[in-house]
């Protein structure tokens, strides 16, 4: 409805930017009479309105919205890339500190058969 009613609005300014204009010429004859000529010049849109020019301009659009277009794709590429690089990172990380837990573990398991072990015999003795 928005658009039909924005349509209507554009086709009217453009019937209304027709405009006449009358030009009127007074030219003195060789005998002294003086000659009078009126012209009625009708201007359309298409008079008005260069295409030329809304070619170019369409041309220049496209153009901008295509190299934008093209810097999105390099700026999500390198995002991408990055984002895979960071989870690498991460992942390394998590296994370097898993491993460190399990050493860690092994290390506190032992000393606990040890004091086990040292349990056992004092109560013995």
């Amino acid at each position: 409805m928005k658009k039909q009613i924005l349509i209507a609005g554009i086709i009217s300014i453009a019937v209304a930017s027709c405009s006449k204009s009358t030009k009127t010429e007074s030219v003195e004859n060789p005998d002294g009479s003086v000659t009078t000529t009126t012209t009625t010049v009708t201007q359309g849109p298409e008079d008005i309105i260069d295409s030329t020019k809304i070619d170019k301009a369409r041309e220049d659009v496209k153009a901008k919205v295509d190299e934008a277009g093209n810097k999105i794709d390099e700026v999500t590429q390198k995002t991408k890339e990055d984002l895979n690089k960071a989870g690498k990172d991460i992942k390394k990380g998590a296994q370097e500190v898993g491993q460190d837990v399990k050493d860690a573990a092994a290390k506190g398991a032992g000393k606990i058969e040890e004091g086990a072990k040292k349990l056992k015999e004092d109560l013995k003795n």
